[in-house]
């Protein structure tokens, strides 16, 4: 993932309100995966349980990261695997492109990695002069368009039919109805072609298994069956959090993972891979690499804040119940990683004054911590970033006036009854769209609030206080005042 995002949050989430298909299209997307989530785990029994086991495996395998790695990587050795360690993105991608160029590739295919996405790989690849074809068939769709997943699990939500089909007309050069059949069928032809054209295979990882050195793949595809076995060279990308210790502890992932995900009890395809091919075996890659990524995440480790950042295990849960994806989509956060994790995770790997701002893209209202199925408390992270963006003096010059006069009021009983007086006044005033318009006018600091939302309503004021000699029952007991 570049370090570099392009412009201000708030024009782009204001390009993304513009967009009605866009906000369509993903509240449509998240209200059935929300549907599917509350299905999937209610069929488990106690969820919270579940929960509550599945955060215990996260936070212990964080806490003994280093232990885990080194065992993984001892179990994954004797297994015939190659595995190496890339401290940033720009290694990571060095040490592919050196593995892909040794087996004198020309064409690599790939099956969904968000890590990948992070690394920036495609782009790297292709500037070698290496053809990358994304495999999964979302990530196809925005690899022909030119842009990145707007979506963790399903990166094509904001794609109409129609755009779906101009981009494989012009990828095949042949006209094509607009039917999903037809479009399906395109594109399960031309990823074959590559499945059996390509040299390399690039997978991500969902889990490493400590115990036996094994990688855990979670698709609903069946292409990441054909990127591991078809190609002679198999490179896996991993972060080096992505471990869990045990098998039994897998299985535990492999119950609340895919419920968190899309609702379903299992992933349609669960592959796990231990080496390379063996002497005797029909298929399976005769080389196989892992890189375990780096790029920030032990900068993380022992943070009381943000340790518990490393637990997430990239289900999308946390994107599917956020206020303010529903609204804007994931492109308008710039990054790679969207969404309430996305705010976190982004301003945590790289210290722009870009990435920094993701953490105002949240109303904290906490559904995402309730989503979550390893209990990542993100709105207590957002808080804690918004703390550190007013220490580095990352906030706008008019937030902190407005935060100084803020606390003046709230400090003083004269001005806040003044300050409650003027709001119902402005109440009164804006109870219609056109007064609101009016009003924003006037005050252009309201503008960006009355554009979208009313004035919310304040409580009425208290009663006055009753006369000394009144007769009051007190919660400790006393009768009189």
């Amino acid at each position: 993932m570049s370090a570099e995002i392009h412009g201000q949050l708030s024009d782009r989430a204001r390009a993304a309100l513009g967009d009605e298909f866009l906000r369509g299209a993903v509240r449509f997307t998240v209200d059935r995966l929300r549907a599917g989530k509350a299905h999937g785990t209610a069929a488990l029994g106690d969820w919270e349980a579940w929960r509550d086991s599945a955060q215990e495996i996260r936070r212990h395998t964080i806490a003994h990261l280093d232990g885990y790695l080194a065992e993984f990587t001892r179990n994954a050795s004797a297994s015939g695997a190659s595995v190496h360690f890339a401290a940033d993105a720009e290694e990571a991608r060095h040490l592919a492109l050196a593995i892909t160029r040794k087996s004198e590739a020309q064409l690599v295919v790939k099956s969904k990695s968000m890590v990948s996405e992070e690394v920036a790989l495609n782009d790297h690849f292709e500037a070698a002069g290496i053809k990358v074809v994304e495999t999964d068939l979302g990530e196809w769709i925005v690899q022909l368009a030119h842009e990145t997943p707007s979506h963790l699990i399903l990166p094509a939500i904001h794609k109409q039919r129609r755009q779906i089909q101009e981009l494989f007309e012009q990828e095949g050069s042949e006209k094509l109805a607009p039917e999903t059949s037809v479009l399906a069928a395109f594109a399960r032809r031309r990823l074959r072609e590559a499945f059996l054209e390509a040299d390399v295979g690039i997978t991500g990882c969902n889990f490493a298994i400590a115990e036996t050195g094994s990688v855990a793949l979670f698709t609903n595809e069946g292409n990441g069956r054909m990127v591991t076995t078809l190609p002679r060279v198999h490179i896996v990308l991993m972060g080096m959090e992505r471990i869990v210790p045990t098998w039994e502890a897998l299985e535990v992932m492999a119950n609340v993972l895919p419920r968190s995900a899309t609702g379903q009890k299992l992933t349609t395809y669960l592959n796990v891979l231990t080496g390379p091919r063996r002497p005797g075996e029909a298929d399976g890659a005769t080389e196989m690499h892992i890189i375990i990524l780096d790029n920030g995440r032990a900068a993380l480790l022992g943070d009381p804040h943000f340790q518990d950042v490393l637990n997430c295990i990239r289900c999308g849960a946390c994107l599917n119940v956020c206020p303010v994806y529903r609204q804007i989509g994931g492109h308008a956060y710039g990054a790679v990683y969207s969404g309430p994790i996305g705010a976190v995770l982004t301003p945590l790997l790289y210290s722009s004054p870009q990435a920094a701002e993701l953490a105002n893209a949240s109303s904290l209202c906490g559904a995402c911590f309730e989503a979550c199925p390893v209990k990542i408390p993100l709105h207590d992270m957002l808080i804690e970033l918004r703390r550190r963006n007013v220490e580095r003096g990352l906030t706008p010059v008019t937030e902190r006036l407005g935060m100084k006069f803020f606390a003046r009021v709230a400090t003083s009983s004269v001005l806040w009854g003044m300050a409650r007086r003027l709001t119902r006044l402005l109440q009164r005033i804006a109870h219609t769209p056109r007064r609101r318009r009016w009003l924003a006018r006037l005050l252009p600091p309201l503008r960006p609030w009355l554009q979208h939302r009313a004035l919310p309503v304040l409580k009425p004021a208290p009663a006055p206080p009753l006369n000394a000699g009144s007769s009051v029952k007190q919660p400790w007991g006393s009768d009189h005042v």
